[in-house]
């Protein structure tokens, strides 16, 4: 059997593996030798569709190497991935910790964030990765980035998570967030007081190079795939869900202290 896999972070890429998700994400965290660890994020596809990747290729190669152990990895691409991926290809997102443990994420109606304060916070993700402040709602801030033909700088599609809003007078009752709102907080909160209350300011970059410290501790809501008006939504277990769904998983993820 051929899986295939977009992987949408820390790079971008469109894989056909033989491996299962879970054995992938080891895989891909680990790799085969001792010392690698590498967090990951990626998404199981429904193949067959379109002509930009070479699934005949794919059903070719991806093929048990000559002593039987199974083809770990087979790169289709690794540019411009994610727009040529209709939405309704996409099965679960699987996040991966270093440690190579993965947590599937199953889709769900699209939700709104809850106690929404007039602000949000996400990390893009792919195909762009910075970490930004909006006004915008996570699907009304995908149609702003996607379809906003005013602005000049536009993607085609766009993979992104919600981050963690905090009393920021009180970080200590959000939970175990690591120490992402340690640094820059006043930058932090410039941004935040322009997206929310300068006329025309609808998003507000915090940092352009965001992907080193970013843990699954500060994803909120959850992650959202979006193309064209569409939007894709798969939700973050909260702390309590996720000791039952998978400790060993949030414990590896700093989740639990």
């Amino acid at each position: 059997m051929i899986y295939y896999y977009v992987v949408f972070f820390p790079i971008e890429a469109m894989i056909a593996s033989q491996l299962d998700p879970k054995t992938f994400g080891s895989y891909m965290a680990r790799g085969s030798k001792k010392g690698s660890a590498e967090q990951l994020i990626f998404a199981e596809i429904e193949p067959g569709f379109g002509d930009y990747f070479d699934w005949e290729f794919a059903k070719k190669n991806c093929v048990p190497h000559a002593d039987g152990r199974k083809k770990h990895s087979l790169y289709l691409s690794i540019y411009r991935v994610i727009e040529h991926i209709p939405l309704v290809q996409y099965k679960n997102i699987h996040l991966v910790n270093k440690d190579g443990s993965t947590l599937p994420l199953s889709q769900e109606p699209y939700r709104d964030p809850a106690n929404w304060d007039g602000y949000g916070l996400y990390k893009e993700h792919c195909p762009v990765h910075p970490f930004i402040a909006s006004s915008l709602k996570p699907k009304d801030l995908a149609d702003y980035i996607i379809n906003d033909t005013e602005k000049k700088i536009t993607v085609p599609a766009i993979i992104f998570s919600d981050v963690k809003r905090i009393d920021y007078s009180e970080k200590e009752k959000t939970g175990n967030i690591g120490n992402m709102f340690d640094r820059d907080l006043d930058h932090l909160l410039d941004c935040i007081d322009m997206v929310k209350n300068q006329e025309g300011k609808i998003t507000k970059t915090i940092d352009r190079s965001f992907d080193s410290k970013f843990s699954y501790q500060i994803v909120d809501t959850g992650f959202y795939i979006a193309k064209g008006k569409s939007i894709l939504f798969y939700p973050m277990p909260t702390r309590e869900a996720l000791k039952e769904i998978d400790y060993d998983w949030g414990k590896s993820a700093n989740i639990f202290s």
